[in-house]
């Protein structure tokens, strides 16, 4: 999934997080959004480790991604990836708060990797790219109104019923017909 879209293998790129910094650095807030529900748990993690209270710790992680909104334009994916450059950013405008309040006991970066990341692991986004482009093609080999119907029933969450006025049948007929395609859609995928 890409922005709570569903995304094929094509479309994902190797690299999300990149990807969403570069769109930010573009001005797209629904990329930001994206930016900030992946990274922010992990982010304020890193801020929790090196300041003393949850609320600095919160104040920093607001400066970090106002950061991240100005200058994720900077971002260069040839000196690292876009979590490490994130997690540097995070790291040192805490130790900057730290300091200022005269308190520095800074933690290693490296206990970053210690925090839990709520992102799914790359393996699960390959799987689901595959689970994805393997359903493509599976639709892709019914008939065309099975397709339409299998499309409009489960992607679009259209009701049988609301089928069957759609395309003026009779709503045992549309069901009929959408069974019949999840047993070939099934037979395709086993």
């Amino acid at each position: 999934m890409i922005d709570g879209k569903p995304a094929s293998s094509a479309d994902m790129p190797a690299d999300m997080l990149g990807a969403l910094l570069r769109r930010v650095g573009l001005g797209d807030r629904a990329a930001f959004e994206a930016l900030y529900r992946r990274t922010s748990a992990k982010l304020f993690g890193v801020c929790l480790r090196i300041l003393p209270g949850r609320h600095e710790a919160e104040e920093a992680l607001q400066e970090v991604y106002l950061s991240v909104w100005r200058r994720a334009e900077s971002y260069d994916p040839a000196r690292g990836t876009a979590m490490t450059w994130l997690i540097t950013m995070a790291r040192n405008r805490a130790v900057d708060r730290l300091r200022s309040g005269g308190k520095f006991t800074p933690a290693p970066i490296e206990l970053a990797d210690t925090v839990a990341d709520g992102a799914p692991l790359a393996t699960a986004i390959i799987e689901e790219g595959q689970d994805t482009a393997r359903l493509a093609h599976c639709v892709g080999t019914l008939e065309a109104h099975e397709a339409v119907l299998i499309r409009t029933a489960f992607f679009e969450g259209a009701t049988y019923a609301e089928l069957a006025t759609r395309v003026a049948m009779p709503l045992g007929t549309i069901k009929s017909r959408i069974r019949r395609a999840l047993a070939k859609l099934r037979a395709c995928l086993a």
